[in-house]
């Protein structure tokens, strides 16, 4: 009797288990919504943005859905934006996750991207870094850091010559050359001029060619020498049209 009375009880127990739970007043059901993870997940996988935006936002709002299904739909659902190039929803999406668990070193390393995209070098820098501190043999951020770190020295070199022209304006003694250290402009020409010109002279075929292209570049500031302070001769004109020259002689 003590057997069938237990199995009894567990019987019933199961069946109410099974049985939707009815409201208290009306003897209704009452429904129990489980969210599917692995429609979002689906979607983006699919690159649906339309399904994605539903199913994502039904887990992502949801305040029961477990911590590690809501990390895996915000990092699929950021992965998503950022191929639609849509940057900052994707940002958004990468952060929270990065909130939620700061230990995703994929996630800073895709953050990285995105603001790189965002002409925003130095956050770019600062989570490709924190991806290498979190996983050092990380390959993409490796690279991406070493490029970063190169492009921020060149930004650096760049900065510390910008306004300075070829020349050394203690000695400038022309008044083309004072003209052209009081002018931050006509430096960053000057300077980019006797850059092209370097340039194209290492890119010659041969010494004769090398010579010629010398010449012309010679005869170029003699000209801009002779020409300057006289009526209708315009510095900035025939400094551009040089530039020009050069960048076409080797194709840039």
């Amino acid at each position: 009797m003590r057997s069938f009375i237990h199995l009894f009880g567990a019987g019933l127990l199961y069946a109410l288990s099974l049985a939707p739970a009815d409201a208290a007043t009306g003897g209704e059901s009452v429904a129990v919504t489980q969210v599917d993870v692995e429609l979002c997940l689906a979607a983006t996988a699919a690159d649906d943005v339309d399904k994605a935006a539903t199913a994502c936002a039904a887990v992502i709002d949801d305040e029961k859905t477990a911590k590690e299904d809501l990390i895996k739909v915000l990092v699929a659902r950021g992965a998503l934006m950022a191929r639609h190039d849509q940057v900052d929803r994707a940002i958004a999406d990468d952060s929270r996750a990065l909130e939620l668990d700061p230990g995703l070193a994929d996630v800073f390393n895709a953050r990285g991207e995105l603001w790189l995209k965002k002409g925003d070098k130095p956050k770019a820098v600062q989570d490709f870094g924190a991806a290498l501190k979190i996983d050092p043999n990380h390959a993409k951020a490796r690279a991406n850091h070493k490029a970063m770190a190169r492009e921020l020295e060149r930004i650096g070199a760049q900065m510390a010559v910008a306004g300075k022209p070829s020349f050394n304006c203690a000695r400038a003694r022309r008044a083309v050359e004072k003209a052209i250290c009081g002018n931050r402009e006509l430096a960053d020409l000057d300077r980019e001029i006797f850059a092209a010109n370097a340039r194209v002279i290492r890119a010659a075929r041969n010494a004769d060619e090398a010579k010629a292209l010398q010449r012309e570049q010679d005869e170029f500031i003699s000209r801009r020498n002779v020409g300057f302070g006289r009526p209708g001769y315009d510095l900035k004109k025939a400094m551009q049209e040089r530039l020009q020259r050069l960048n076409r002689v080797d194709g840039y």
